[in-house]
């Protein structure tokens, strides 16, 4: 699910520019339909139709970027490269020369391999090949293409395997899909229901222009399309596999969107905000429904089956109704308009009393499953910081990121931020500018400065909140709260005390199982101050000589980490324990590494928390010793049994 997420979230940036892209084209159409082909039309209809038709091809790069580890060009070219690869290699010229026969007589599927599934497929590739094969090392005669130049080759090769799989597959599920729809057609409104239910199913693999075919088309004799258009078809009749696309793309997905951005965090509706109500706006208007759709598909899957469902009940009502309309561009209120006087048309006034049903169906449905499931949608994402608030209504998180900032000198004196599990990793303009005293009264725990330019904030395991609120504040995203200072997350002065008599004080000890196999070291060997002189907590290091990290005891899991580097546990007696494999491993970028548990997990003695590749640590020049931290215990003596 995790997967679905992050790809869900990797569509937002090339859906992001889609209404926009529908509504010029819907202008457009609408300019056609109404005073014929002139130079505004075309002009328009060019506009939209750049962004429109290449969405396939905007998903391979949008894609390739947001699922590599780390956002760069390089990903987004091997997409390209693999969607290049993909579509030549099966466009019908090319199957025709391969199979030694005419363009005209090569298999329909062919003519739509250029859909929103085959885009992604290339996407993934091309991600998939820059995160494996980046770093790559060549003999010194191919030195040229190691790294990143090695990518785009790779990524050639498996789009070979790729496009080979799909010459086979494709042809074969499309026509299938097919001969599906022309089973249904003699269901009547059942068949209906039915084509409007898989038509919005099979819209992530591409495949509903299979079922567009049949019934939009002449491929059974239908023609439900071109006949209303034309005017050719039977009144009553010509129309009914259309109509129950208009309520539900008018109506019932912008009473989704305002459901979405109701139950989103509430730092984040502004954001949110922007895709939903601007895809609703296109929804309604144009009939384009891909900006909210792919908004929420992978996010929450199970609420797409929904959306699926609806679809196919409004087309099952409409036909049973004494209601027809059609369109030529899609269900949307252009097409509404322009089609209302069209001598098929079927009481089309019908169609906004069924909307406004629709609006509180999907309003009501997708509020209650979002908040009830607690799905994924759009804002309401896990890595989002949540919100804390307080009396002046800013966040906890940002008040301390805004005190931090000051501390090192505003963020015009940030040329880079980072976080590993526990603290903030900077690149300073001016060292000199760091107010350490600051730094801690914000809630920092320690600063660490390893030289040059380099900073270091220890800050705990929420530090990846901080950072969030950090980029915004930079960014301006949002402004800078009230000032508040917080109490240190982990004291400052760990280990140190004296007793009731002014002596050394008494410290308890904790005895937990060993969390990964290996030789037991103290901590002041592990190469990192941080560790080594206890500012994130007392506790030993491990020489490992596994590839898992155990749970030392009953708990619950209290953090993950994205790049699975690291896991925290809490203990039945609140005690929080982290486990950190290898030392600056956070550099990886999850390679490597496996987690097997998720935030909120309740696990016994000795579960399985996440597995690590020694091999790839110590490949990548990391030390491998593995800290085993008492958060915040200054008075606890940590044993491994």
């Amino acid at each position: 699910m995790k997967y679905l997420q992050k790809l869900g979230k990797s569509l937002m940036l090339p859906v992001a520019v889609l209404p926009v892209a529908a509504i010029l084209s819907g202008i457009g159409y609408w300019i056609l339909n109404t005073a014929g082909e002139n130079f505004v039309q075309a002009f328009f209809t060019a506009a939209g139709g750049a962004l429109l038709d290449n969405l396939p091809l905007l998903f391979a790069l949008g894609v390739a970027i947001g699922m590599a580890s780390k956002p760069d060009g390089t990903a987004a070219l091997a997409g390209l490269v693999s969607w290049l690869v993909v579509t030549r290699l099966l466009s019908p010229e090319t199957v025709a020369t391969l199979q030694g026969i005419a363009v005209e007589d090569v298999n329909i599927g062919f003519g739509r391999i250029e859909n929103a599934f085959v885009g992604i497929i290339c996407g993934l590739i091309g991600a998939y090949c820059y995160d494996k094969f980046k770093d790559v090392q060549l003999p010194a005669a191919l030195s040229f293409f190691s790294g990143k130049r090695s990518v785009a080759i790779v990524t050639t090769g498996a789009s070979l395997v790729v496009a080979l799989v799909l010459y086979f597959v494709w042809p074969v599920l499309f026509g299938g899909l097919v001969s599906f729809g022309e089973w249904m057609v003699g269901l009547g409104p059942v068949g209906a229901g039915l084509y409007g239910f898989f038509n919005r199913l099979l819209i992530p693999l591409g495949l509903h222009h299979a079922l567009n075919a049949v019934f939009w088309f002449d491929v059974a004799g239908i023609n439900d399309l071109g006949n209303f258009l034309n005017g050719t078809g039977t009144a009553g009749v010509t129309g009914q596999y259309m109509t129950g696309y208009f309520p539900i793309m008018m109506f019932g997905l912008p009473g989704a969107a305002l459901a979405m951005y109701l139950t989103a965090k509430t730092n984040r509706r502004k954001v949110t905000a922007g895709i939903l109500l601007s895809g609703a706006f296109a929804s309604f208007f144009v009939g384009v429904t891909e900006p909210l759709e792919f908004a929420f598909m992978f996010l929450a899957p199970a609420l797409y089956v929904v959306h699926a469902i609806f679809t196919g009940i409004s087309m099952f009502i409409m036909a049973l109704l004494p209601v027809r309309m059609g369109f030529g561009f899609s269900g949307g209120f252009i097409d509404l308009m322009l089609g209302w006087v069209n001598p098929l048309a079927q009481n089309p006034w019908a169609i906004f009393l069924a909307g406004a049903v629709w609006f509180v169906i999907y309003f009501v449905s997708f509020y209650f499953i979002i908040k009830r499931f607690d799905l994924k949608t759009p804002g309401r994402e896990d890595e989002e910081v949540e919100v804390d608030e307080t009396s002046t209504g800013s966040s906890k998180f940002l008040s301390q990121a805004s005190a931090i900032l000051k501390g090192l000198g505003g963020k015009d004196n940030v040329l880079e931020l980072d976080n590993c599990a526990t603290r903030l990793r900077m690149e300073i303009a001016d060292v000199s500018k760091v107010d350490d005293a600051a730094i801690r009264r914000a809630g920092a725990a320690g600063i660490m400065k390893p030289g040059g330019k380099s900073v270091q904030v220890i800050y705990g395991l929420e530090v990846q909140f901080v950072k969030d609120a950090m980029e915004d504040l930079i960014a301006g995203r949002v402004e800078a709260p009230a000032a508040a200072v917080a109490a240190p997350v982990v004291a400052a002065d760990a280990g140190a005390g004296d007793g009731p008599q002014g002596g050394v004080a008494t410290k308890t000890v904790l005895t937990l199982r060993q969390p990964v196999a290996g030789r037991v070291v103290p901590l002041s060997e592990v190469p990192d101050a941080t560790f080594s002189e206890g500012i994130m907590g007392p506790g030993v290091a491990v020489e490992p000589t596994g590839d898992t990290v155990w749970a030392p005891a009953d708990g619950t899991v209290a953090h993950v980490f994205p790049t699975s580097h690291a896991v925290a546990m809490r203990l039945e007696d609140g005690t929080e324990v982290l486990v950190h494999v290898g030392v600056d491993t956070v550099e990886m970028k999850g390679q490597g590494f496996e987690t097997l548990v998720s935030v909120g997990d309740v696990v016994t003695e000795g579960t399985p928390l996440l597995r690590f590749d020694l091999e790839a640590i110590r490949a990548a020049g990391h030390p491998v010793v593995t800290p085993v931290i008492v958060l915040g215990g200054t008075d606890v003596e940590l044993k491994l049994r």
